[in-house]
């Protein structure tokens, strides 16, 4: 008997160590919500079921200051994603990597020298509670907000405390300059995160709110019929965000594979289906998948992420400028 268990121990053991040698560990730092994590990797293990991934989240900010301390000795080997400002402040701790699938990423959407790519794209838009209207027609171009009747009707996030509302923020100070900055400012209420914004328009405190296409989308596919997306005529804006391999990583050949995994098409189209997040893709049709429109038919106002990363400061102090001189 004893004999007999000794040999099932070490069969089981064997089995187990040869498991876990096929096994490729991957440790995914990542600031997206554990929803879009697990609809990501659920689509990707579905063609790398040998990819074992560790997720260790936290908000952009905090990640990247984590990559750059364990910088001599790397825990992680990719992140998932930050806007491309951020991750170009930080290109000294990423690892250069061309993915099989790039031709089907437009160039504006990719990082300098194979640096990083854009894996998803957020769109600007004005999120309606048409509910919340009381006989005010809804705005069609984010100048509509400028005029007096919209006092204190819509909500803006901070761009100080929001990657993503800081790029809403450089849109309309590069569109309508100083000018328009301080009578949005004037008109708006100010919240102090994304989250506030978007939940503060679905239940009824705004009837407007400048915020995220795919936030104010999940709303819609909940149900609430009183809310409406517009694309303001004069342009939206675009705030993508991509995923690096961090330089050193240890599990360099597993990192690739995820890399190559995040950014297929099943992936992008899962989390399109699930979360709403607009693929980068070309590949992926947005309109028939969703009721959102394909980014073809949305009017853009192009604004330089770089550039946008460059001036930061400056646009927030002419914020908080604005904002001064509206009290």
């Amino acid at each position: 008997m004893q004999l007999k268990h000794l040999l099932r121990t070490s069969v089981l053991t064997a089995a187990l160590a040869t498991g876990a040698a096929h096994a490729q560990n991957v440790v995914l730092y990542s600031s997206n919500n554990t929803e879009t994590i697990e609809t990501a990797l659920e689509a990707v293990k579905k063609t790398s079921p040998k990819l074992n991934v560790q997720p260790v989240t936290g908000g952009t900010g905090t990640m990247m200051k984590r990559i750059e301390a364990e910088s001599q000795n790397p825990r992680g080997d990719l992140f998932w994603s930050g806007g491309f400002g951020t991750l170009g402040a930080y290109r000294q701790h990423l690892q250069a990597y061309r993915p099989a699938d790039l031709d089907k990423i437009p160039a504006e959407f990719r990082g300098p020298d194979d640096l990083w790519v854009g894996t998803n794209v957020h769109v600007m838009v004005m999120m309606v509670n048409e509910r919340q209207l009381k006989g005010l027609p809804a705005p069609a171009t984010w100048s509509d907000l400028m005029q007096p009747q919209w006092k204190n009707k819509f909500a803006i996030t901070d761009p100080s405390k929001s990657g993503t509302a800081y790029m809403l923020v450089y849109g309309l100070y590069k569109q309508f300059g100083q000018a328009g900055l301080d009578k949005i400012a004037a008109n708006a209420v100010v919240t102090a995160s994304s989250g506030t914004t978007y939940k503060g328009v679905a239940a009824g405190e705004y009837a407007v709110g400048m915020t995220l296409e795919y936030a104010a989308q999940e709303y819609v596919a909940g149900g609430q019929k009183e809310i409406k997306l517009v694309y303001p005529s004069e342009g939206s804006y675009l705030a993508p965000e991509g995923m690096f391999i961090i330089k050193g990583a240890k599990n360099l050949d597993a990192a690739k594979a995820l890399y190559d995994g995040l950014l297929s098409k099943a992936s992008q189209e899962a989390q399109l289906v699930k979360n709403f997040r607009r693929p980068t893709r070309t590949d992926v049709a947005v309109a028939s998948l969703t009721t959102l429109p394909d980014l073809s038919t949305v009017k853009i106002f192009p604004v330089s992420q770089e550039a946008a990363a460059t001036e930061y400061e400056a646009v927030v102090a002419a914020w908080n400028q604005a904002v001064a001189q509206a009290k």
